[in-house]
């Protein structure tokens, strides 16, 4: 199988490289722009032309799409390029994979949750409601996939982290070893994800061939729950920084541009009784990737 992996430098992307040479699928990976130390084609998915010539040029069977507007606060001021990019160019990628009987696989959100008040994990049949531009561009891409009808698969993630580029736990691992005092958010609850879990679910699935008569929507973050101050109280832990003071507060003393989910737990039940594969703890995930983030 011919597989073309959209926004490869990226933290999914990149974990999805290094899965890649287990399998026995052909990979082509690529994004807007190159990346130094690894082989990046590049390519424009706002562009449905140039998606479309790619497509055929490689024939390619499958798309895992990773690229995304992910900059939560400054899609609210950048709404048109958001929803390009979140909305209209899964779009483009769905009709280039409906025209030659292919598959996409794409990777979505629990921001698409978040407006209605609830404790208990969000299911694939929940209604969408989201708080703000990116959670709103991300059901919209969702409900693009549908409306144009390709073979697809739909997996939304939560807190995504991985040992590529910028992300909350390397973030806190900086600022955990380097200051006094930090005050993170209590009253927002989710489940983080390793990059790298996420990758091996996608590729154990296309590897194994369990698209065929499974196409939907799927959730998919690591097990358990927590929130960004116990998340961060763990990260700080793991890594012994354990001289830096971290207090509790409430989302209304970090004013934002958006209000966040409260509460984005996601019901992984489906993917479980669909593909049958294990999925981590996320403070035994967390563990794997601070230990080769600190050996680095």
């Amino acid at each position: 199988m011919n597989i073309l992996v959209t926004g490869a430098n990226g933290q999914l992307g990149n974990e999805i490289r290094l899965l890649a040479p287990s399998t026995s699928d052909h990979f082509l990976f690529t994004d807007v722009c190159e990346q130094e130390g690894v082989e990046t084609t590049p390519l424009d998915i706002t562009n449905l032309a140039e998606v479309q010539a790619m497509v055929a040029e490689h024939h390619i069977d499958l798309i895992i799409n990773c690229a995304a507007y992910t900059n939560v606060d400054k899609a609210e001021s950048d709404a048109e390029l958001c929803e390009r990019l979140n909305h209209h160019a899964v779009e483009n990628l769905a009709t280039a994979m409906k025209a030659v009987d292919g598959w996409l696989v794409h990777v979505s959100t629990d921001y698409v949750f978040g407006g209605d008040p609830y404790n208990t994990p969000c299911r694939e049949d929940q209604t969408g409601t989201p708080t703000g531009v990116y959670g709103a561009s991300k059901l919209r891409g969702e409900q693009a996939i549908a409306r144009v009808g390709c073979h697809h698969l739909i997996f939304r993630t939560a807190w995504l982290y991985s040992r590529f580029g910028k992300n909350f736990v390397k973030t806190m691992l900086h600022l955990t070893a380097t200051k006094r005092e930090l005050k993170v958010v209590f009253d927002q609850c989710g489940t983080p994800t390793f990059a790298g879990d996420l990758a091996k679910a996608l590729i154990d699935i296309i590897d194994q061939r369990k698209l065929e008569g499974n196409e939907g929507i799927y959730h998919y973050s690591n097990e358990g729950v927590t929130s960004w101050y116990d998340f961060t109280q763990m990260i700080a832990c793991l890594a012994g920084n354990v001289s830096c003071r971290i207090l509790p507060c409430y989302s209304s003393e970090y004013p934002s541009p958006v209000k966040r989910p409260a509460y984005s737990v996601l019901d992984k039940t489906k993917f479980k009784e669909t593909f049958q594969l294990a999925v981590p703890y996320w403070i035994d995930s967390l563990q794997l990737c601070i230990r080769d983030l600190c050996t680095q």
